[in-house]
């Protein structure tokens, strides 16, 4: 069963409260004291707890102030033999046994948000590869970059930005994308222009044949609806963990190639394409922000909701 582990430092003075808080609820198992005789920052709770209630569980603590007069550590139980646990997961509602824990969720994505040098290294070198996969017509250099490419990181953390109405963290995303993307595009640039001067580009595309580049250059109705739907299930992943749908993600919106294609295609003096693949640069990147806020905002209301009612239900 899904279960979260609680450790907690606090005062001898906040212990009693933790404890009848704990100890009176019935989701909360293998509650352990360690006295502060041996403990010099405080008293030590741990337990098991689960994970649908682990939202209100982690909030009352919270209120107590266990995190401002000491510490809470909150990790993932990735198995456990307990009849007692077995008999409360069948005995609760799924929506109090899989909700997902939140705080756990945004730390995750506040921890993606951070844009060290490597954040920028990652977006010129996916960049590269995709420019790279331009011009040989290569769909799998293309795939290689959208899996490379970091960027989906700091659009998830605009989107908690928006939906937390934190405007730092929106900023700072937004930075992050806008500096990484226009770094990304002039070292692209100048590679292309290289490769063009040495005449290294593939025949095919010298001639005009640019299927690749063509996919990306041309925003449709299509697009958008992709973006839509990966922004979707970007954000769901994410709340369930699921690491294989989100790599799904990383490789079907077009944010890195179309910023490839507007560095080959200003080497090479098309416009049109150039202008295409700006587009559809600005439209994934948008939807996938928006679609990312409103799939947080709504997910929170409909598993709060379902907690809710799972909670009225009497227990059998």
């Amino acid at each position: 069963m899904d279960l979260i582990h609680f450790r907690m430092v606090m005062p001898p003075a906040l212990t009693q409260r933790a404890v009848d808080l704990l100890a009176g609820h019935d989701r909360v198992l293998n509650l352990v004291v360690v006295k502060s005789a041996h403990v010099p920052d405080g008293d030590v709770l741990e337990c098991d707890v689960v994970k649908g209630a682990a939202n209100g569980v982690l909030g009352s603590l919270r209120t107590l102030g266990v995190d401002r007069m000491g510490a809470i550590a909150v990790d993932d139980v990735d198995l456990m033999f307990s009849h007692r646990a077995q008999q409360i997961e069948d005995d609760q509602p799924s929506a109090l046994v899989h909700a997902p824990l939140w705080a756990a969720l945004e730390a995750h994505i506040r921890a993606g948000g951070t844009y060290p040098p490597s954040f920028y290294l990652f977006l010129v070198i996916a960049g590269l590869i995709g420019s790279v996969g331009i011009m040989t017509n290569s769909q799998i250099l293309i795939v290689a970059a959208m899996v490379v490419g970091p960027e989906y990181s700091a659009i998830t953390s605009v989107a908690l930005g928006l939906d937390r109405s934190s405007r730092r963290r929106v900023w700072e995303g937004t930075r992050a994308l806008t500096t990484g993307f226009l770094l990304a595009i002039a070292v692209t640039l100048g590679f292309s222009v290289l490769v063009r001067a040495a005449g290294l580009q593939s025949t095919a595309f010298e001639l005009g044949l640019r299927p690749v580049s063509h996919l990306i250059d041309t925003p449709d109705v299509f697009s958008a609806i992709v973006a839509v739907l990966a922004g979707v299930v970007g954000v769901v992943s994410l709340t369930e963990a699921r690491s294989s749908a989100l790599l799904g993600v990383f490789i079907s919106v077009t944010t890195i190639p179309a910023a490839s294609d507007i560095a080959v295609s200003l080497a090479f003096g098309d416009w049109r394409e150039a202008r295409g693949s700006l587009v559809q640069l600005l439209l994934n990147v948008v939807v996938l922000v928006v679609v990312g806020f409103l799939t947080l905002r709504l997910q929170r209301g409909l598993w709060r909701r379902a907690a809710r009612r799972a909670a009225m239900r009497p227990q059998g």
